[in-house]
């Protein structure tokens, strides 16, 4: 699959000159956070993992502890999640999102529901090994009800990856959520779990138009109907990723902006996570939704070197 991101491989790439660089941002009083933004932010995170053991090799330090004590604030916070693997960043933040009292279900969600099967059990690897505990444990001490079902469901893995679609089980699986949600009193959300957390896409999105046939409603309207909270939010991310995930995290940067203050961590989570994967559809679908650029949108709602990171990371108008 090529790559729809906007950081790409850095021409001529030199990892000790890059950790030069670095040395010279972080020497004296004062930190160059340009130097650190032009280096991190035009690099992949392959190159970054060879910055990072050049780092170690001729300072005898680790690069990621020397930022953090550079640096602070979400300039900090992106340039950290820069430093790590895509499967690292993803469990650092989901166990970010359980630290404490209270819990933030949306980084649960934006994760779980937009993650591939390699990719979610990578993540469950990755976690053990960083935190001594599964996942699934993890989430199940944090979450309850039918929304830590579902969670618990998405991280197993098991999604079919075919693109066979069935259609006299399509018919059936669009029959069977409409008469466990619409055509009842009360909702029976196991069906709903059952045909969303198993199916694959293609056969999904039969179900949808089936669905639309037999109840005259979009799923997406159905299930805001039905469901509430925290469930309501993993089910209607789940139906958005399977019909254009790149739409799905335009909406969510939207929302992170729109209106009074700025959700930092969503932001930041969607900026560091996508910018090597779909970021150029992103925000072409951005820009159809919402008829502004995602970069306009950036820039007028952050500033300093947060602002010129993130900025680069969109790669552009």
């Amino acid at each position: 699959m090529a790559s729809r991101g906007t950081v790409t491989e850095a021409a001529g790439f030199n990892a000790e000159a890059d950790v030069q660089k670095l040395r010279e941002a972080m020497k004296g009083a004062g930190t160059n956070e340009d130097a650190i933004t032009e280096v991190l932010a035009r690099r992949t995170v392959a190159q970054r993992q060879l910055i990072k053991e050049a780092y170690k090799q001729s300072v005898g330090k680790d690069l990621a502890s020397d930022l953090s004590a550079e640096l602070s604030g979400n300039f900090r916070s992106v340039v950290l999640g820069l430093l790590m693997l895509p499967p690292v960043y993803d469990a650092y933040e989901l166990k970010f999102a359980m630290k404490g009292a209270g819990t933030e279900e949306a980084c649960l969600i934006d994760v779980l529901a937009s993650r591939t099967n390699a990719e979610i059990q990578t993540v469950n690897m990755v976690y053990k090994k960083e935190y001594g505990k599964t996942l699934e444990d993890a989430v199940c001490g944090d979450t309850s009800g039918m929304f830590q079902r579902v969670l618990v469901s998405l991280l197993t893995a098991g999604r079919d990856e075919s693109d066979k679609v069935d259609e006299a089980q399509a018919v059936l699986d669009a029959k069977d959520i409409y008469e466990a949600g619409e055509a009842r009193w009360g909702t029976d959300e196991v069906k709903f779990l059952t045909v969303l957390c198993v199916r694959n896409e293609k056969h999904l999105l039969r179900v949808f138009q089936e669905y639309q046939k037999i109840s005259g409603r979009d799923i997406e309207e159905s299930i805001k109907r039905e469901m509430s909270g925290s469930l309501e939010d993993v089910f209607l991310a789940i139906v958005k990723c399977i019909r254009n995930k790149p739409a799905f995290f335009a909406e969510r940067l939207y929302k992170s902006m729109k209106g009074l203050g700025t959700t930092d961590s969503v932001l930041i989570r969607i900026m560091v996570a996508r910018a090597e994967i779909d970021m150029l559809d992103i925000k072409a679908q951005f820009l159809k939704m919402y008829g502004k650029t995602l970069y306009s949108f950036i820039k007028g709602d952050t500033s300093g070197d947060y602002r010129k990171i993130l900025l680069l990371l969109c790669g552009g108008e």
